[in-house]
Order: structure tokens, then sequence, then C-alpha cells
């Protein structure tokens, strides 16, 4: 079936190469940001976790990472009309827990600082769900899930190619 996909896919149009090979020619970086993702995801769950990966990534449209976080999280059990509907979240909260939402308004509010400072009602939310430790780990997943996509956008990682595990 992936095989399928990835024919449909290059069927409808010509891949876009992309830019740069960051890993290959900045290694010590790309390291210390494996380094950063291993420690970011310490305590917290796994399924918030991918879900707040993908939120991100679509904002920040890391074609890259939303194709490797659903993916990630497609094998970890998530079903797709959560991931389908994540886009939409706030229409449709109710396939979502409270806490999930709490991490969901963090994690746009993050995303997105040209809209201004986090406003203290969404932190004051995500507090209420979250022990300060895990929303400490919880921003820092949000903080480095930005800074990957950046690397994604900016040298126009190709999307379509992860296996789920694959950097594992």
């Amino acid at each position: 079936m992936t095989t399928h996909l990835n024919e449909t896919a290059a069927a409808r149009a010509a891949e876009r190469p992309a830019r740069l090979d960051w890993a290959k020619h900045a290694p010590e970086v790309y390291k210390a940001m494996v380094r950063l993702e291993i420690a970011a995801r310490q305590g917290l769950d796994h399924t918030l976790y991918e879900l707040v990966k993908i939120r991100a990534s679509q904002i920040n449209h890391c074609a890259f990472c939303i194709d490797m976080h659903t993916k990630d999280a497609l094998a970890a059990g998530e079903s797709v009309e959560r991931i389908v509907q994540l886009s939409a979240w706030d229409e449709s909260r109710h396939f979502y827990t409270g806490k999930e939402i709490a991490a969901l308004e963090l994690t746009e509010a993050v995303t997105v600082l040209t809209d201004g400072f986090v406003p203290d009602e969404v932190y004051e939310r995500a507090a209420r769900h979250f022990e300060e430790a895990e929303l400490a780990q919880l921003i820092a997943a949000i903080t480095t899930i930005n800074a990957w996509n950046r690397f994604g956008v900016t040298c126009r990682m190709v999307p379509g190619h992860y296996q789920p595990g694959q950097y594992k």
C-alpha cells in the first residue's frame, strides 16, 4: 500500500528537490537537536506529544514534519479521525481531552508568536492540566518541533519517504 501511495504521489506532480541536506553539513547541530528532542519528550504522554508535533508542523507548513509525525502517530495507534480533525481542533473539541486541548492551545500560542506573547489565559489553562515539570517538558517539546520545522521548511525537506520509527 505504501508503494502505491508513493507512486500515486509521484504521478500527481514532480517532487521538489530538497535545497540542502543540513544534517550532513552541520552534523553537530543535528546531533544536538536529536539530544534536545530526546530530552524534550521525557515525561510526556506519547499521544499528546505527537498531536503537538503535528499541530505545530501544520501551522508552520512543514510538510516533511507533518508526514513524519502523522505516520508516527498512526503507527502508535492514534486514530485517523483525530489526526484529520487536528487542523480544526477548535471546532472539533469533542475528539480531544481537556488536557490535549490545553496543550494544543499552548502549541498554537508558542508557535505563532507574531500574534503577541503567549496569553495569560492560555498559559493558565495549560498550567491547570499539567504539573510544573510536565508543563516545562511540554514547552520544550513545542519549542523543539518549531526548531525542526524551521530546518524542514528552509531546507525544503521532501515529504513522503519517511517510515515510522526511521529516526528513533
